[in-house]
């Protein structure tokens, strides 16, 4: 019975953590973008600081009406949100928070399994793009497809020099292994790793596919209302992961002054100044061309991540 009542407990804390946190990425993102781009609006709505800014976003997408496009394939249409969306729920589940067990649950290779999900949610924007009925919205989803296939492999080799490096593909694992000298160890994977993975979630400037000035929001154009707030949670649940992810390989995790007791303060301060870097970046860079994404993958990143691994190869060698 206390097993079972543990494992519910894991489970409820993944799921508030789940519904708060990219929430609170998304309020975030409005307050930085208005302070470095001088956007006044969102600094108005509900008073002090735009608190109300989020909430009357949630309004005027529950107010629109759901269409669903006559010629569309409904029921795939209909799926596409929550397929984008609930990958991301899964990987939370196995991303650790602090020592002693403080992960929702502990999986011998929770790399492959985080890597491996977070792919299957990249198929709901094909499946939006495919069931829209849209020719736009096909275009968007096929430069979702490729923009995949071309981020993917640099994202996996920076993550197997970290696996490498700590000798084991438990999450939790590669936490308790790190050493402070591992950052500037593995510092090219980690930029390799945190880029790729932006490029995976179409954050800007890797958003081609869903450019609304070049395919009118790609494969998401025929969505509106609660579905189309479905995918841009998805995007903000997708930072979280991301950045949580980021931390645990590259960043120690909950190691930090008193770990034994703020263990889990430190992995969201670490996530939280990660996801900041996210909205930076946004509002910093201009928008790659598709030829200048797919060039930028296959020339820079990968290279890079091969020399990664090339060179934990080798501490590896002689620490041995």
């Amino acid at each position: 019975m206390s097993e079972a009542l543990d494992v519910i407990l894991r489970l409820l804390a993944v799921l508030v953590a789940f519904l708060v946190l990219p929430l609170a990425v998304g309020q975030t993102e409005h307050k930085v973008m208005a302070h470095m781009q001088g956007r006044l609006g969102p600094m108005y709505a509900g008073g002090f600081h735009g608190w109300a800014q989020l909430v009357a976003d949630g309004v005027k997408f529950a107010q629109k009406e759901d269409v669903v496009p006559a010629d569309a394939d409904r029921k795939i249409f209909q799926l596409a949100p929550a397929v984008a969306l609930l990958p991301y729920l899964l990987v939370l589940i196995a991303i650790p928070v602090g020592p002693d067990g403080l992960v929702g649950q502990d999986i011998d290779a929770g790399l492959f399994f985080v890597l491996a999900v977070m792919g299957v949610g990249v198929l709901g924007s094909l499946m939006a793009g495919w069931a829209s009925a849209n020719k736009f919205s096909l275009l968007g989803g096929l430069r979702t497809a490729a923009q995949l296939m071309s981020y993917e492999l640099p994202m996996l080799l920076a993550a197997a020099s970290v696996a490498m490096a700590a000798g084991t593909l438990s999450l939790p694992g590669i936490v308790d292994a790190y050493a402070w000298w591992w950052t500037p160890w593995q510092l090219i994977g980690a930029v390799v790793f945190f880029t790729a993975g932006l490029a995976e979630l179409q954050r800007p400037p890797f958003d081609m596919p869903v450019a609304d000035s070049e395919i009118i929001f790609g494969a998401y154009t025929e969505y509106t209302g609660l579905r189309f707030a479905l995918f841009l949670l998805a995007e903000y649940a997708g930072i979280v992961v991301l950045c949580g992810l980021t931390t645990v390989l590259f960043l120690g995790g909950w190691h930090g002054p008193w770990s034994g007791h703020l263990g889990w303060l430190w992995t969201l301060l670490k996530t939280a100044a990660l996801a900041f870097v996210v909205i930076w970046l946004r509002v910093t860079y201009p928008r790659l061309r598709e030829d200048q994404l797919q060039r930028f993958a296959w020339t820079v990143l990968i290279p890079l991540a091969l020399a990664q691994i090339a060179l934990t190869g080798v501490v590896k060698v002689v620490i041995s």
